[in-house]
């Protein structure tokens, strides 16, 4: 597919470029220029599969756009770009490739989220869209098992046309509010990659996504599996940590008691400690 930074499509060359590289190499692609954020477009996507190959046995949904902008001054523009190209746009393929999917009682469906679902200061549209379709994989990944279907959401990463639109400024904060944060089992997700530039190359995560769409990969589905760099690495589903019970409705005045002392008692604050605004 072809696509521009601002969310328009209207850049084909990116996609005939990949298409020529996977033809030269003595494959068969062929570039679609159609928008992913709209149902009938994603429509076309899907036909022009099954026009050109007969059949649609794996999708990938990799179609993103950043909008970054403090909750404070992001506009609906911007909320609404980055949800439809992201979330809807994962909805929108998944729906038109589904029907052909279980007719052929066979299908991979793999959704390219991100560690940034899981908070990211200055992007609260990107991890809305982000973490909606890690819940939207696991659905899937229920729904379709009859059909022969698996669903996986994959966290990438690797320097692309998308991360070198990202401000110097906003990557340097972003870094400096990583080394002052407590430690987490998430903090690493979401920071650069280690090693030298051939690990931050994004065509690492191509392996380890492909593997997911292949028949070798038929007992994997509804799990989050981080692809980028030169590791591959299984997110646990989220569980119960603590919790606490009554028989009956719980007071305010209790939960100001309780709380503290037990689902309260070790939290780690996400956010490093910030100096009072002006």
């Amino acid at each position: 597919m072809g696509g521009s930074l601002d969310g328009t499509g209207d850049s084909s060359a990116p996609a005939e470029v990949v298409a020529q590289e996977i033809r030269d190499a003595g494959g068969t692609a062929v570039a679609n220029f159609d928008s992913v954020a709209e149902y009938e477009s994603a429509g076309r996507v899907v036909q022009s599969a099954i026009d050109n190959f007969g059949r649609v046995d794996a999708l990938c949904h990799v179609a993103g756009i950043l909008r970054d902008r403090m909750v404070f001054n992001m506009t609906e523009t911007e909320w609404d770009g980055v949800l439809s190209v992201h979330l809807y746009g994962a909805f929108n393929m998944v729906r038109q490739c589904v029907p052909h999917m279980i007719n052929q009682n066979y299908g991979r469906i793999v959704l390219f989220s991100s560690g940034s679902g899981l908070g990211a200061s200055g992007q609260a549209n990107y991890a809305a869209a982000k973490e909606g379709m890690v819940g939207f994989a696991r659905s899937l990944s229920k729904e379709l098992a009859p059909y022969g279907i698996t669903a996986n959401a994959v966290y990438p990463g690797g320097a692309t046309r998308m991360t070198a639109s990202i401000p110097e400024s906003t990557t340097q904060l972003r870094q400096q509010q990583r080394a002052q944060a407590q430690p987490t089992p998430m903090a690493a997700q979401g920071a650069p990659i280690e090693g030298p530039p051939e690990a931050r190359d994004p065509a690492n995560n191509a392996p380890k996504a492909v593997y997911l769409c292949s028949e070798a990969a038929g007992d994997v589905t509804g799990q989050v599996v981080g692809v980028s760099g030169w590791q591959a690495t299984l997110y646990s589903p989220r569980h119960v940590i603590r919790s606490i019970h009554k028989d009956g409705r719980w007071t305010l005045d209790e939960l100001d008691d309780l709380i503290p002392i037990s689902l309260g008692s070790d939290l780690v604050n996400p956010v490093p400690p910030q100096p009072p605004r002006q």
